[in-house]
C-alpha cells in the first residue's frame, strides 16, 4: 500500500474543494474558473440527457409488439441511433474526460493555472459542438452513416462539431502541458491520469489526421466516415480506459480515505495504455491504409486494453477485500463505492460476452453496450461523490441515489444479455422492426428482455441526471 492519503473521505455534508485541490476561492481568477467546471458538468450531464432521449425512442422502435403502433420518419432509427451514440459514446465520455483534466490542471497550477483563456474557450467550444451535433438530426438534414466509434450524419454542420469538439479538447490538454514546466512536486494520482488520457487523446487527433490526409479529395459516404474513424477511434477507447482506470482509482480512495493500491501499480497500468495507443500512428506506415490487414491490426490492438484493466481490477479488489478483514464491513451506502463494485460485475458482463462477437448480429453491441455501462457507472459514481462535492453541490447517500445506481446496473445487465440471447439466434445489429430478423421464441424472447432491460436502464439514468441537473442548478453550499 502506498503511505500517501490523498483523499479526503466521501465528506457526507463537508466540500472537497478545500482539500487536495486547494481553496479556488483563493484565486483571483476563481469565477471564471468556477464556470470552467461547471460548464464540464453541464455539457457532460446535458449530452447524456440527449442520449437517454434517443434510447427511449430506439428501445421502443425496436421492441416487439410495440414498435408497429408508431408512423416512425423515413430513417428514424438509424439517425436516431448516431445521435444516441455519438452523445452517449463521443461527447459524454470526452466531457467527463474534459472535467478530469480541469481538475488536474487546477492541481498542478496549485488553483491559479495559466492559460486560463484556453481552458474557457474549449469547454465553450465542446458546448458549441453540442448544438451542431445535434441540429442536422432536427432539421432533417443530412445522410446518416453508421460506421464505427464515431458515426456521422453525412453534413457539414455534423463534420463541423466534430471538428470544433476535437478542437476544444486539445486545447483543454495543452493547457494541462503548459502548465506541468516549473512545478516541482511530482503529480498525484489524477495528474498522472489525466497527463496519460491527453497524450493518448492527441495520439489520437493524429490518427485522425493520418486518416484525413488519405482521404484528402473522397466523397464523404459510410466507407469514407468507417476509414476516416477507424484509427483514431480505437485508440479513443485507450482514452476511455484511461479515465476508466483513474476513476476506479478515485472511487476507492475516497471510499476508503487512502490510497487504495500501490501507485507503482497504478502507474504502470497508465503507461502500458500510453505506449500501446503509440504504436498506432505506425500502422498508417507498416500496412497500406484502410486495407484488410491494417484493419485487422487496429482491431487486434484493442486486446492491450486488457493487461490494465485486469491490474487494476485485481488490485483494488484484493484492497477492498482487505478493508472487509480489518474493518469488518464495507461502505455499501457510498455511491461511490456501489458503483465501483457494481462497474466491476458490468465491465466483467461485457468482456465475457466479447468473446462470442462476430461483428454482423446483435451480440456485438450486447458487448460494448456492457463495457461501456461499466465505465458510465464509474462516471456516474465521480459526479455523486467527486465532481458535485468539488462544487460545493452534495446530493447525499439516500435510497433514491442507491435506486437510480441499481437500477441503472440491472437494466444494463439485462439489455445486454437480451441483446446476446437475441443475437445468438439471429437477430441483426443497426436495424428495426422486421428487419432484425426475430425468427424463433428466444430471439423475439432475447428482444423481449433487451426492451425490459432498456426501460429500467433509462429509469436509473433518468433519476441520475434529474438529480444531477438540480445540484447544478442549486447555488454552490456545503450540505450540512
Amino acid at each position: 500500500m502506498a503511505e500517501q492519503k490523498p483523499f479526503k473521505a466521501w465528506p457526507h455534508g463537508q466540500s472537497l474543494a478545500g482539500g487536495l485541490y486547494g481553496d479556488l476561492s483563493d484565486s483571483t481568477c476563481a469565477p471564471c474558473l468556477q464556470r470552467e467546471m461547471a460548464g464540464w458538468a453541464w455539457v457532460a450531464v446535458l449530452s447524456l440527457a440527449v442520449a437517454g432521449l434517443f434510447a427511449v425512442l430506439l428501445a421502443v422502435s425496436r421492441t416487439p409488439g410495440v414498435h408497429e403502433f408508431f408512423p416512425w420518419p423515413k430513417d428514424f432509427f438509424q439517425k436516431g441511433l448516431v445521435i444516441h451514440v455519438v452523445f452517449s459514446f463521443v461527447v459524454w465520455f470526452l466531457a467527463v474526460f474534459g472535467f478530469v483534466t480541469y481538475v488536474a490542471t487546477l492541481q498542478v497550477g496549485n488553483g491559479a493555472p495559466r492559460h486560463v483563456i484556453m481552458g474557457r474557450i474549449g469547454w465553450l467550444a465542446s458546448a458549441v459542438a453540442f448544438a451542431l451535433l445535434a441540429v442536422p438530426a432536427m432539421l432533417d438534414r443530412g445522410e446518416p452513416s453508421l460506421n464505427n466509434y464515431v458515426p456521422v450524419i453525412i453534413d457539414h454542420l455534423y463534420y463541423a462539431g466534430l471538428v470544433v469538439l476535437a478542437a476544444g479538447l486539445a486545447l483543454v490538454v495543452l493547457r494541462l502541458l503548459l502548465n506541468l514546466p516549473g512545478r516541482a512536486e511530482t503529480l498525484n494520482p489524477l495528474g498522472t491520469g489525466a497527463l496519460a488520457g491527453g497524450v493518448i487523446y492527441l495520439i489520437a487527433l493524429v490518427c485522425f489526421g493520418l486518416a484525413l490526409s488519405e482521404l484528402a479529395g473522397d466523397t464523404p459516404s459510410h466507407a469514407y466516415n468507417e476509414d476516416l474513424f477507424w484509427a483514431g477511434g480505437h485508440v479513443l477507447q485507450f482514452v476511455n480506459v484511461a479515465m476508466l482506470v483513474v476513476g476506479w482509482y478515485l472511487l476507492a480512495g475516497i471510499a476508503f480515505n487512502q490510497a487504495p493500491m500501490s501507485t507503482g501499480v497504478y502507474n504502470a497500468a497508465l503507461l502500458w495504455l500510453v505506449v500501446s495507443a503509440a504504436t498506432a500512428p505506425f500502422l498508417f506506415w507498416l500496412y497500406e491504409p484502410f486495407t484488410a490487414e491494417q484493419q485487422l491490426a487496429f482491431t487486434n490492438l484493442q486486446y492491450a486494453l486488457a493487461p490494465p484493466t485486469v491490474l487494476v481490477a485485481g488490485a483494488l479488489v484484493a484492497s477492498i477485500r482487505r478493508r472487509r478483514r480489518t474493518a469488518g464491513s464495507l461502505p455499501w451506502r457510498d455511491p461511490g463505492f456501489l458503483c465501483l463494485v457494481l462497474s466491476f460485475a458490468e465491465f466483467a458482463l461485457g468482456g465475457f460476452l466479447g468473446l462470442f462477437v462476430d461483428g454482423a448480429d446483435a451480440r456485438t453491441p450486447a458487448h460494448y453496450h456492457g463495457v461501456i455501462s461499466g465505465i458510465n457507472l464509474v462516471f456516474m459514481g465521480l459526479f455523486f461523490v467527486f465532481f458535485l462535492p468539488l462544487q460545493d453541490r452534495l446530493v447525499g447517500a439516500g435510497r433514491a441515489i442507491r435506486a437510480q445506481i441499481w437500477l441503472f446496473f440491472g437494466g444494463q445487465s439485462l439489455f445486454s444479455l437480451g441483446l446476446f440471447l437475441a443475437g445468438g439466434h439471429g437477430a441483426m445489429r443497426k436495424v428495426a422492426g422486421n428487419a432484425q430478423g426475430l425468427d424463433g421464441v428466444l430471439a423475439y424472447g432475447g428482444m423481449v428482455v433487451y426492451g425490459i432491460g432498456s426501460l429500467l436502464a433509462i429509469i436509473g439514468g433518468v433519476m441520475f441526471i434529474v438529480t444531477v441537473i438540480r445540484a447544478l442548478m442549486r447555488k454552490p453550499q456545503a450540505a450540512v
